[in-house]
């Protein structure tokens, strides 16, 4: 097979805080200052120096090398701060690696947040034929693909209004359609597909799918969304820390990742976004007295406590919550619809809510699992969205398994009641 993506140790690094002084005058009287032995000129009374001009270097990239084949459908996984979005800025030629080389086989497109590589001041029609000119295409050749992406991007009556006026939903179709539909070899997805709608999730997937198997382009993806990855992509890569632990079959790297990290704090606060209009603030676990912990015997009750902020009127909004294997599978997810279904015709209003969910005792497995939690309007929009970063663990102690002396097989063990007829 031809290799499409060869990256041979290749490692980025960063200064964190205030590098120089920000003129290059201030610059000049710092470097001949420290040239005489003399003082900093431009510290303040009182301020000490010590002596660390250049700032914390962090490492988000170490020594990474691995090739992927021409229509391999790659899948890239890790906790945030893993190091993903990074690679595929270097691969995409954003930004330089500090060391290391990569060699790419055909032209690129990148789809890494939203809005990517469009002008905000140019309409949609613009941006179009703007990206296919930085992709290397012809006129002719974009013009080709036009009505197709504008069909897909379901935004034919905006195509002729400035993107900044777009919605990020709409940002987001368009930029989609535009990298899936312009004639690149290799195809660049990182986790922007989490703005737009659960339809055109879908629609994109499809896409994406479709771009891999007949059309055999090479596809990288970035995502959180382990059903995701596992219906896409043939194989997987697993990242921690800006170092790769490993690239193998999806199913095998999904289950590598489950279990490469902990299972977390119990207690765990969500930066606040202004930008969305509802969102979920805090998560915590905690046993029936409400004592803060993550691991729990099987005849215990697991309690979920969530915690939402709405900042504006919302129609049939709903709150959802996953629970998800440590093999990344979905085993059951729960919403306040379930036990509250007149919310589908009610407004939520603004202001904070908070819910507490309890899983019975004797219901899970012992094993680990993961909390996904969603925020939106069920199969149109989504508000929020927190991945599988939220663990718990069911102990054998207390089992079913050790009570009964049986083998089980499944993901959920209820006592059911079974009625003997005479």
């Amino acid at each position: 097979m031809t290799v499409a993506i060869s990256v041979e140790h290749l490692s980025k690094s960063y200064r964190l805080g205030q590098i120089g002084t920000g003129t290059l005058t201030n610059d000049m009287k710092v470097w001949w200052a420290k040239k005489l032995g003399r003082p900093n000129p431009m510290l303040k009374i009182g301020q000490v120096d010590h002596g660390n001009t250049d700032g914390e270097t962090i490492w988000a990239l170490k020594d990474v090398s691995f090739q992927v084949e021409q229509g391999e459908v790659l899948g890239i996984i890790g906790r945030n701060g893993a190091g993903k979005s990074t690679l595929l800025k270097i691969l995409s030629r954003v930004t330089a690696p500090s060391s290391g080389f990569v060699k790419v086989k055909g032209r690129i497109a990148s789809l890494l947040e939203v809005g990517t590589g469009f002008h905000p001041d140019l309409t949609g029609r613009e941006n179009i034929y703007l990206n296919g000119a930085i992709l290397g295409m012809t006129k002719q050749e974009t013009a080709r693909k036009f009505d197709e992406i504008v069909a897909f991007a379901e935004i034919e009556k905006f195509i002729d209004t400035p993107v900044k006026r777009y919605s990020s939903g709409m940002y987001v179709r368009l930029a989609f359609a535009v990298a899936a539909h312009l004639e690149s070899e290799i195809l660049l997805v990182d986790e922007v597909l989490a703005v737009g709608d659960a339809e055109f999730q879908k629609k994109c997937l499809g896409k994406m799918g479709d771009v891999a198997s007949r059309e055999g382009r090479t596809v990288l993806f970035v995502s959180h969304n382990m059903e995701s990855v596992r219906r896409l992509c043939i194989n997987g890569m697993v990242m921690r820390k800006g170092i790769l632990l490993n690239k193998s079959k999806i199913d095998d790297a999904i289950a590598n990742y489950m279990k490469s990290g902990s299972i977390g704090d119990a207690h765990m606060l969500f930066p606040i976004d202004k930008a969305k209009s509802a969102q979920f603030t805090s998560i915590k676990l905690s046993n029936i007295d409400d004592i803060e912990c993550n691991q729990f015997r099987q005849d215990e009750i697991v309690r979920i406590s969530v915690s939402i902020c709405f900042r504006e009127k919302l129609h049939a909004c709903m709150a959802a919550i996953s629970i998800i294997s440590d093999l990344g599978f979905p085993i059951f997810t729960t919403s306040d619809w379930d036990y509250l279904p007149d919310l589908r015709f009610c407004q939520r209003l603004p202001g904070k809510l908070e819910y507490v969910v309890m899983i019975p005792e004797k219901f899970l497995f012992p094993g680990r699992y993961f909390l996904r939690l969603g925020l939106g309007i069920s199969g149109h929009q989504k508000y929020d969205q927190i991945p599988s970063t939220v663990g718990f663990e069911i102990l054998s102690e207390g089992s079913i398994m050790a009570e009964l002396g049986d083998k089980r097989i499944g993901v959920v063990t209820p006592m059911l009641e079974w009625q003997r007829k005479s």
